[in-house]
């Protein structure tokens, strides 16, 4: 079926049946190829909200992404989205922040984040991983995302924060609803619960933290927020609350989603985890092949300051500007046959970002956490086999799967 330009004119790209089976890949290519820079008037789900550009070509991302002074973070928001949680709290997260404020605030983190650091905790991080692992003896199935996904990521960014081990599931179940809000199995409440119930959640739980931290500090990232001094001035407790969820939101959905979906890959695709398993020094080049395909968060936000031009396209001051991750990372310029999975492809992308300011402060984490959930994964079960029909999270923000069933052997 040949398509023109008009079919993409006034898209609404986000609708929920665009998004039903995950990222609209094939309707993402069309845009790289003929509207690069493309205006979507808005969302029946939300007539409130303004309409936007999505931005698809890694080029263009990288321009964006750079251009701090044209394309600001703190501006509007980071997604595309404004319904349900205010701007106020997103510019009190380094991630929703503009420099100067932004570069002091993810300064106090870079140490703790170095690759030297992180490799630090390669035993520890294999250990949680064998501990989850070990609670499948005996079982014939599972669901790859609720049983060994989230339990290894809620682990890992609890001992990096200082969240007390039985603690884990709650954390988890409060930011899968915050993040996956539009999703009614993880939030049957609908997008208000976010203020009504989730954020006032998230303040009493991160508040006792505080409390413990200020009086007796250790040498975790809580205690890092707490004692945190920009320009001579603490932290506003908001700001301490917002920086946590920031951190925990993080460390829990994007390893987890690119983990499950790398998974799903190798058993939808045996003739490459057979060289992986024949080969165990390719799962690092597998790892960037999962975190190309299947990049844990779908899209970032930017708003213009000014007016201005981007391929083409006449973007006004106050407009926003979204990067399409999931479509710059199949672009046809870049990779030889985009949407195959091939773990000896080891390519470069924009799963962490674009580079710029707000390049992702947990890519040393991320990838070791990933090399080391495949090699215990596929060591453990290597004829893993899926048995059911996975399914993903109804957002166009996560980009993950909700379940993921298999057979264990």
């Amino acid at each position: 079926m040949t398509s023109t330009k008009s079919d993409l004119e006034g898209k609404y790209i986000l609708e929920r049946d665009v998004w039903a089976d995950g990222p609209p890949h094939e309707l993402f290519r069309q845009m790289r190829g003929e509207c690069p820079v493309h205006w979507s008037p808005g969302m029946t789900e939300f007539p409130e909200e303004a309409g936007w550009w999505s931005v698809t070509r890694p080029d263009d991302i990288h321009a964006v992404s750079r251009d701090f002074k044209t394309y600001s973070s703190e501006l509007g928001g980071v997604t595309v989205m404004n319904t349900g949680f205010p701007v106020e709290y997103s510019r009190a997260m380094f991630i929703g922040m503009d420099p100067p404020k932004h570069d002091r605030l993810k300064m106090l983190f870079q140490a703790g984040f170095t690759p030297k650091r992180i490799a630090a905790h390669e035993e520890r991080i294999r250990e949680i991983a064998r501990t989850v692992l070990d609670r499948l003896d005996g079982r014939d199935s599972c669901d790859l995302v609720a049983d060994v996904a989230q339990p290894i990521v809620s682990r890992v960014i609890g001992c990096f924060m200082g969240i007390p081990e039985e603690d884990d599931h709650t954390w988890a179940v409060l930011m899968n609803e915050m993040l996956g809000a539009g999703d009614p199995d993880l939030n049957p409440d609908g997008i208000d619960a976010i203020m009504e119930k989730m954020v006032p959640q998230l303040f009493e739980r991160c508040g006792k933290l505080i409390a413990e931290r200020r009086e007796h500090p250790t040498d975790d990232l809580t205690s890092v927020l707490v004692n945190a001094e920009i320009e001579g001035e603490r932290l506003e407790d908001h700001e301490i609350v917002m920086g946590f969820f920031l951190l925990v939101a993080a460390g829990n959905d994007s390893t987890k989603a690119t983990y499950c979906s790398g998974m799903r890959a190798l058993m939808e695709h045996p003739d490459e985890r057979a060289k992986v398993l024949a080969n165990p020094s390719l799962i690092p080049s597998m790892v960037e092949e999962s975190l190309r395909m299947f990049p844990a968060f779908a899209h970032f936000r930017r708003t213009a300051t000014v007016d201005t031009e981007l391929n083409g396209a006449q973007i006004k001051a106050g407009d926003k500007v979204v990067m399409w991750y999931v479509a710059s990372n199949r672009d046809e310029t870049l990779y030889e046959d985009p949407d195959r999975f091939d773990v000896e492809r080891n390519p470069e992308h924009q799963a962490f970002g674009a580079g710029g300011r707000h390049f992702c402060l947990g890519t040393a984490l991320a990838r070791l956490e990933l090399r080391i959930m495949f090699e215990e994964t596929l060591a453990r079960y290597p004829k893993m086999a899926i048995t059911g029909q996975p399914t993903y999270v109804e957002s166009g923000f996560i980009n993950q799967l909700k379940t993921l069933p298999v057979t264990l052997q």
